[in-house]
């Protein structure tokens, strides 16, 4: 493995020739290991580039070593269009001193961010295909600001203890198809972020994460638009959740159009879960009376075993309540077979039999209209705090 300076130099100067050409192919040698740094695949590129990687790229280990003029960034592919990302190739991200530096890990440590492993920025078209990328320090695979992208047959994998290792991070993009990809990590296998529309999914294996989850939203107050998402046959299994909606209190915007079907949960705590309550930090989140409206979202054909009673859960704001949630087909049990329940909390819908457990709590919920209200003779934050920490 060359020095870590050396193989920059060298993938800098071969990425800016292949990028000058029409129909060039950058190549990243099979059998070989090269240890690089944060570095910059940028475009505009001439048509048809195709990035063939074949070998192994690895990152640097320490934490302390990185280069501080990218500390959210590993490997940017940015200002792309048309190219070809494939290979049976790994990217490494070498991921577990800076997983036990973060303070999700170590609570005495403040919290900082740590580079995504790959990320497509501002791209258009591109195509990305049979990678296997692994033990990445952060994010492993976003895509950001982006339109007509790919994914297909994809490895991800690190620990299942790794903390904010998601698989695939979709945001601020559109028509995003995710295909026939095994993803496995401490974190959300899919998620998709504020203006992310037409993001499709399709025969995605996530085992173990925290599931396929839209959000989190709203944080800090702020507005946030997620529309047309669909997942169609999944298997989810050793995870924190099955398919999620996440919002913060106190934001804005929407999300709607969102089709959950043909899902196999096994082992799961939460296999359906809609949480306007989210709190990811280390104090207490305040009651707020704004959220991200959630409608139009519909289940269907989701089977399989849930590790707690409550196995459909949709924890809805009093002064924007969860409406138009619709149940089909619906199939869930606890691992030894007894029955599990649907708890609801401003979530208002219908479900079409069969649906089991039964959620005629979609017909009954009521809101009181202000999130400074009581439900059901209680204060709403008995039920909705909730935290990952």
């Amino acid at each position: 493995m060359s020095s870590e300076t050396g193989v920059r130099d060298a993938f800098a100067k071969a990425w800016e020739k292949a990028c000058s050409l029409n129909d060039a192919v950058f190549v990243v040698t099979a059998n070989r290991r090269y240890k690089v740094g944060p570095i910059r695949f940028m475009g505009p590129c001439k048509e048809r580039l195709v990035i063939l990687i074949h070998g192994t790229i690895v990152a640097p280990e320490e934490p302390s070593e990185w280069d501080p003029k990218s500390p959210r960034l590993w490997l940017l592919f940015g200002g792309l269009a048309g190219a070809r990302i494939q290979g049976g190739g790994v990217i490494d991200g070498s991921g577990s001193k800076w997983w036990a530096n973060s303070c999700k890990i170590d609570r005495s440590k403040p919290c900082k961010a740590a580079p995504t492993a790959v990320t497509i920025d501002s791209c258009s078209g591109v195509r990305v295909r049979g990678l296997h990328i692994q033990n990445a320090q952060q994010m492993h695979l976003t895509v950001s600001r982006s339109r007509a992208v790919r994914l297909d047959k994809m490895a991800i994998t690190a620990p299942g203890d790794s903390p904010n290792t998601d698989g695939i991070h979709v945001a601020e993009s559109t028509a995003v198809t995710i295909t026939s990809c095994r993803i496995g990590t401490g974190d959300d296998c899919i998620s998709i972020s504020n203006a992310s529309f037409a993001v499709k999914m399709r025969g995605i294996v996530c085992d173990p994460g925290h599931g396929i989850s839209i959000g989190s939203l709203g944080q800090g107050g702020s507005y946030a638009a997620v529309e047309g998402v669909s997942l169609d046959n999944a298997r989810i299994a050793r995870a924190q959740n099955g398919v999620r909606i996440k919002t913060w209190q106190g934001g804005a915007g929407y999300v709607r159009n969102v089709r959950f079907s043909n899902v196999l949960v096994d082992d799961v705590d939460h296999p359906i879960i809609i949480d306007q309550f989210y709190c990811d930090q280390k104090t207490p989140c305040a009651n707020r009376s704004t959220n991200v409206q959630v409608s139009n979202v519909v289940y269907r054909n989701i089977t399989g075993t849930s590790r707690r009673a409550e196995a459909i859960k949709f924890a809805c704001s009093d002064a924007v309540p969860c409406s138009d949630i619709v149940l089909s087909n619906i199939n869930l049990l606890r691992e030894d077979g007894s029955e599990v329940q649907t708890v609801c909390n401003c979530a208002m819908g219908f479900d079409y039999e069969p649906v089991r457990p039964a959620a005629d709590c979609l017909r009954n919920s009521e809101c009181n209209g202000g999130g400074d209200k009581k439900v059901g003779g209680e204060e709403p934050k008995a039920l909705p705090l909730h935290t990952e920490l």
